[in-house]
């Protein structure tokens, strides 16, 4: 295997890897606004983060 395929492969398993744990979840919000909403300007790391947090943390979780 060359040292072109094993970065393009070591990049894409990266890739995954982020997506798994949604640790690109701020890139593909940026991707997101960019293309959707570029009159305004995209929240902060820290806003999305803490936007993020509440979400997930907010209101009834539990099946009974």
């Amino acid at each position: 295997m060359s040292m072109q395929r094993l970065t393009l492969w070591a990049a894409a398993a990266w890739n995954m890897i982020r997506s798994l744990a949604t640790d690109d979840a701020y890139d593909k919000y940026l991707a997101h606004h960019a293309h959707a909403h570029a009159g305004s300007p995209p929240m902060s790391r820290r806003a999305f983060y803490l936007q993020q947090q509440q979400c997930k943390w907010t209101g009834v979780s539990r099946c009974c």
